[in-house]
């Protein structure tokens, strides 16, 4: 195998929803390993005072549209739109940070975009933070 490929996402974006959930069947049939590497696009977002869609309703329809399309496309359940946007963004790509450290990043993410996608909750909200974090065995506190 080569060496792995960065694959750089922000848990909150939409259309990373559509790449989360085909990472592993692209590893796979390509012969490749990514290297996880969450940030927070908000942060960069609010810093260009780009807001993409908050005030922004056509562009956000079709953004839904979009990514609706895709999904059915690659085959990847969709459930409708789900709530938008996360509420805690930073506390959720921090812990992806933290799970990129401890080994169990590719877990969680996926376990976060399970939750906002397919059961349609915020991922960054009890009870789902922690459910989320029960479900892939991290129940450890610090």
């Amino acid at each position: 195998m080569s060496s792995p490929i960065d694959f750089w996402f922000s848990i909150g974006s939409t259309y990373s929803y559509l790449s989360v959930t085909r990472i592993d069947e692209v590893a796979r049939c390509a012969r490749l390993t990514f290297r996880w590497r969450p940030f927070d696009v908000r942060a960069i977002i609010v810093e260009m005072n780009n807001i993409p869609f908050h005030t922004k309703p056509v562009k956000l329809r079709y953004m839904w549209r979009d990514v609706a399309r895709r999904a059915a496309l690659y085959g990847l359940p969709w459930s409708g739109v789900p709530p938008y946007p996360i509420k805690h963004l930073a506390l959720v790509n921090r812990i992806a940070l933290l799970a990129t450290e401890e080994g169990w990043c590719a877990d969680y993410v996926k376990a976060a975009y399970r939750e906002w996608f397919i059961s349609g909750q915020d991922p960054s909200i009890e009870p789902s933070l922690s459910d989320n974090l029960r479900a892939i065995g991290q129940t450890r506190t610090r």
